[in-house]
């Protein structure tokens, strides 16, 4: 299953669902943000059965990204029954965020 684009309204819902969400925030000028998505894409596949695997590019969702503290990109945060479990800055692996997923959900 691949990532999921999503919108303000479509974070709302998802965040308070019982499955965990994992949420790239990014920005198609981002050119780490570029880098770091085929791995991400991976983590989807991956994870897509336990977890959902969202994007939401703050160029295009600003006031979530600010309501959110979003201040570096890539920001990947991690929120389980509608509260952050966890969040990470530029991993610089795809090793590296499955570790964050883990660690997280406490796995």
């Amino acid at each position: 299953m691949a990532s999921v684009n999503i919108n303000y309204q479509d974070f709302q819902k998802l965040i308070n669902e019982d499955k965990p969400v994992l949420v790239d925030f990014w920005a198609p000028w981002c050119g780490y943000c570029r880098r770091i998505g085929p791995a991400y894409e991976k983590i989807a596949e991956e994870f897509g059965d336990n977890i959902v695997v969202a994007k939401v590019n703050i160029d295009n969702e600003p006031f979530l990204a600010q309501q959110e503290r979003i201040e570096v990109i890539p920001t990947l945060v991690l929120y389980h029954n509608g509260k952050v479990a966890g969040s990470i800055v530029a991993p610089q692996s795809k090793a590296r965020i499955e570790e964050f997923i883990n660690e997280s959900l406490g796995k």
